[in-house]
């Protein structure tokens, strides 16, 4: 395989979906923002321990170099629900000893730790192919509204479950427990929409620059905007695949990826009528979507997230991380586009 060069990547501009090019190998190439779920970070079992997550991580990292190697420009995104929630009980256990550190906090630590690794697992993969593009992780902020309603009525719940005693503890450094019946307590926090990827300069210039980025780590590190123009974090979970959509729209991108553990959405899912999805108009998925077929807790937010972008004029693919080079090349996945063919 011929090396690829910073020189030989297009300035895009406008999309080239936009501007009705073909995909594929023989066609423009595209800038695709690949949003990695929580799967891609862990052991197949869940386990989020070191070892497992630089494993798991490694392997998502030779699908992405596939992919960079097929000629595209691609942004990464990915979750840290596990990595948070090792933080969170750390907070915990030494709660009584040291303050626990903020979720904002957890945030941005988890998106260095996840973005090195990712990093150097695809600086390799990438050699093995004969690429050679830089890569680059960025520490990045999303913007979120201080007014935003799910401050006042925070419902997004983290972390494990703790007995009343325990969490009081936790209540009394000023954190939102409810009382979740016999499995015990459990800490609920906002889950604010995104507003702004707030460094989306420094991520366009080292993706016009030829660099595969890693941003916006676990939906982005929530903060506000107070009065005066200064930013602060908060206590926050934003959603990654929604800040995935906002990111793609603003970068220009011609594609969103929203890699899962499933080669494609489902209809009818658990029933005899269930049925993959696959070229889908943006309007039929909304259909979908108002009669209740994608469950919040699973694939609802994906489909949102997807549904978002498509309606900025890009295509949105929501797949399995192994597929992601198929999806951009072979139109492989649940594809949702504004005007599908038939």
């Amino acid at each position: 395989m011929p090396t690829l060069h910073r020189s030989d990547l297009p300035r895009l501009g406008e999309t080239a979906y936009q501007r009705g090019m073909p995909f594929g190998p023989e066609g423009e190439r595209v800038r695709v923002l690949v949003a990695l779920g929580g799967n891609a970070m862990t052991s197949p079992e869940g386990s989020a321990h070191p070892a497992d997550q630089v494993r798991a991580i490694t392997e998502a990292m030779e699908h992405v170099a596939e992919l960079v190697a097929a000629g595209h420009e691609v942004v990464l995104t990915h979750g840290n629900g596990p990595q948070v929630g090792n933080l969170l009980v750390k907070n915990e256990i030494a709660a009584s000893v040291v303050p626990p550190v903020p979720l904002d906090w957890c945030g941005a630590q988890t998106q260095g730790t996840i973005g090195f690794t990712m990093l150097d697992a695809l600086e390799p993969a990438l050699a093995r192919r004969g690429v050679d593009r830089p890569v680059a992780g960025l520490v990045t902020r999303t913007l979120v509204d201080a007014d935003d309603p799910h401050f006042r009525e925070p419902t997004k719940p983290i972390g494990r479950y703790l007995p009343a005693d325990e969490a009081q503890q936790m209540i009394d450094h000023g954190q939102h427990w409810e009382d979740r019946g016999d499995k015990g307590w459990r800490r609920v926090v906002a889950s604010p929409e995104p507003r702004e990827v707030l460094d989306l300069a420094a991520i366009r210039a080292l993706v016009d620059a030829g660099h595969v980025v890693v941003a916006a780590g676990g939906g982005g590190i929530p903060v506000v905007r107070d009065a005066d123009g200064a930013l602060h974090g908060v206590e926050a979970v934003i959603d990654k695949d929604l800040t995935a959509a906002l990111l793609a729209k603003d970068l220009s991108c011609d594609i969103l990826i929203i890699a899962t553990d499933v080669d494609h959405a489902m209809v009818d899912y658990g029933t005899p009528n269930e049925r993959p999805l696959e070229f889908t108009s943006l309007a039929q998925m909304q259909a979908y979507a108002a009669d209740g077929q994608f469950t919040s807790g699973s694939m609802g937010p994906k489909v949102d997230a997807a549904m978002r972008f498509a309606e900025s004029g890009g295509r949105s693919i929501i797949t399995s991380l192994a597929h992601i080079t198929d999806a951009v090349d072979r139109e492989f996945g649940t594809i949702i586009d504004t005007s599908p063919e038939d």
